[in-house]
This record gives structure tokens, C-alpha cells and sequence, in this order.
């Protein structure tokens, strides 16, 4: 039960490091809202994997290049999934408010981010990631 929680930590923290970089490239830096949201993305992708290459999951037993590379594919794919989810509720159900589309597409997302990074990143010879 430890890794899905220290798993949720880090996506917390990621949340923060997303939200708070976006905010402050656009009020101080003049990005535009899209442009922001690159460096964001990559600086909040980037914490998590470390976070949860130390905390949650151990190291894996790929190089580091390796390593990188999966995690980075999970999360890219992660992102569309979500954005896919979010799209597709909002335009099949139109009541839908947009926070609960938001909160359903996070939470598909997560679990498939979850699954992809303990068992395609982080998998160890045995078959799975380190054990808590």
C-alpha cells in the first residue's frame, strides 16, 4: 500500500511544480498559456521520476538513458490518454461539468501512468518493481 501512496505524493507534488511553473512563465515571464505549459510539463515529468525513481519504485534495472526514455514514453502517453478521456467526455456528454471530466480523466490516467511505470519502467527481473 506504501507505493500507490508515495506514487499519488509525487503526482501531488508534480501537480504543484506544473500548475506553479505555468502560472508564474505566464504572469512573469509573458509566455503565452500553450507556450508555458512545455517546460512545465517537462520540469513536472522530470521531479516525478525522480521521485519516484528514489521513493517509490527503485531504481530499474535499465540504464539510466533506458530508464528515462520509458518513463518519458508512459508519461507522453499518459497525457494523451487523459486529454483523450477529458475530450471525449465533454463532447459525448455535453452536462458533463468540465472540473468532472477533469477529475475522471486524471484518475483513468493515473492508474494507467501507475501500471505503465511500475511494469514497464521500473520492472525488475522477478517480474516487478522493488518491493516496499
Amino acid at each position: 500500500m506504501k507505493r500507490p501512496v508515495r506514487f499519488l505524493v509525487a503526482g501531488g507534488f508534480g501537480f504543484v511544480i506544473d500548475a506553479g511553473l505555468t502560472h508564474l512563465l505566464i504572469a512573469g515571464a509573458g509566455f503565452s498559456p500553450f507556450a508555458a505549459r512545455m517546460p512545465a510539463i517537462a520540469a513536472a515529468l522530470s521531479f516525478t521520476w525522480v521521485f519516484n525513481r528514489t521513493f517509490t519504485f527503485g531504481r530499474s534495472p535499465h540504464s539510466l538513458a533506458a530508464e528515462g526514455f520509458r518513463y518519458w514514453a508512459v508519461g507522453a502517453t499518459s497525457a494523451v490518454l487523459n486529454y483523450g478521456i477529458y475530450a471525449a467526455l465533454i463532447h459525448r456528454l455535453p452536462m458533463i461539468q468540465p472540473v468532472a471530466a477533469v477529475v475522471l480523466s486524471s484518475a483513468a490516467a493515473t492508474l494507467y501512468s501507475f501500471f505503465g511505470y511500475s511494469r514497464f519502467v521500473f520492472r525488475h527481473r522477478n517480474g516487478t518493481a522493488k518491493e516496499d
